[in-house]
């Protein structure tokens, strides 16, 4: 006698279903790029008990836009068709067998492609907690705390100069072509623009959003780990942590520093090098008020932060540019443009 329809399929699908384990809280650690999002990720990581995954998910900010309505199985086919060859499937360290039939079965959205990813990753690896650390999550921080209510949000924050500097050296943000040559100041606005959001989404979660500074993780990182770990109750042993070091940490150039030992390129304060004083005043003109609400101080006399007419215009245009833009890619059919680059894929699509 010949099985009815799909009874084969949902057998596979109830052979791999793995047994009911009890996983703590997930912790998102989110900021701007160039943050050290990675770095703290991998931190969290080298203390052991959380699931090893050595990429960004993007499950937010790429896959939930460009695959649209998970809930529709063919989306949910296509997603696969593309996540199954990227770098994103490969570092996870799972099986095509392990992963399919629960996406295929399980997912109806992003928050399920994320939470099924990584339970599966930990399940594997015999731990019973997660992190995730793509930074434009933070722009999904509502959406995010919906899905998984009980998540702890590590927001870390970087001195808004460096940063700058350090987006405008990759090209990240790129400015108008008629701002060219103030190219530098585009990426200062985007700090304010997504560290804003981010404070401001966090305001509202109470007692599970924290904010940590880049350079307390840097230049004080057993202090400042001891209270991470009480805000989201992981132990964050120090010593533990520096003798099984995860990712970023194992480079030499790496910008944890153990006890006593001194960077040859300090990661903090580079501004004060790079900028001109011109670019100072001006950076500090535009984004003033958000680095001193975040901790940091200027230098720039009240006398020389007046902003030329561009300057000015800059920092109410850009501003508004991000929030179309983000607008667009996420509530209209431009959110099938995403960028699929992100995921690392190594060949063509075969169908």
């Amino acid at each position: 006698m010949n099985p009815a329809p799909g009874t084969l399929e949902k057998s596979a699908t109830e052979a791999t279903r793995p047994p009911d384990v009890h996983f703590r809280p997930p912790v998102f650690v989110l900021g701007c790029g160039r943050s050290g999002t990675k770095l703290l990720y991998h931190t969290l990581l080298s203390a052991g008990g959380f699931a090893v995954y050595h990429a960004e998910s993007n499950a937010f900010n790429l896959i939930g836009l460009r695959f649209g309505d998970l809930a529709e199985r063919g989306n949910r086919r296509d997603l696969l068709d593309h996540w199954l060859r990227s770098k994103l499937f490969y570092r996870s360290g799972l099986t095509r067998e392990e992963i399919e039939p629960r996406i295929l079965e399980e997912c109806h959205d992003a928050g399920d492609f994320l939470r099924i990813l990584m339970e599966t990753i930990a399940r594997k690896q015999g731990v019973t907690r997660w992190a995730e650390c793509t930074p434009l999550h933070l722009l999904y921080l509502p959406l995010i705390k919906k899905l998984f209510p009980a998540a702890k949000i590590v927001h870390i924050v970087r001195d808004g100069r460096d940063v700058t500097v350090s987006l405008d050296r990759i090209g990240w943000i790129k400015p108008f072509s008629w701002d060219r040559k103030r190219r530098v100041l585009a990426p200062a606005i985007f700090w304010k623009w997504i560290v804003s959001k981010g404070r401001r989404y966090g305001s509202r979660m109470g007692s599970d959003y924290m904010e940590v500074h880049y350079e307390d993780v840097v230049e004080q990182p057993r202090e400042t780990l001891a209270r991470i770990g009480t805000f989201i109750d992981h132990d964050l042993d120090y010593d533990r942590i520096q003798q099984h070091a995860q990712g970023s940490m194992v480079d030499p150039n790496s910008s944890f520093r153990g006890d006593g030992q001194e960077k040859e390129s300090n990661p903090v304060g580079r501004w004060k090098t790079v900028l001109s004083a011109e670019e100072v005043a001006q950076v500090e003109g535009l984004i003033g008020d958000t680095l001193q609400k975040t901790g940091y101080a200027l230098v720039t006399p009240a006398d020389k932060k007046h902003s030329s007419f561009p300057v000015s215009l800059m920092g109410l245009i850009y501003p508004i540019y991000f929030d179309v833009k983000l607008w667009f890619k996420t509530y209209t059919p431009l959110k099938k443009t995403a960028d699929i680059g992100r995921m690392g894929i190594s060949d063509p699509p075969t169908n």
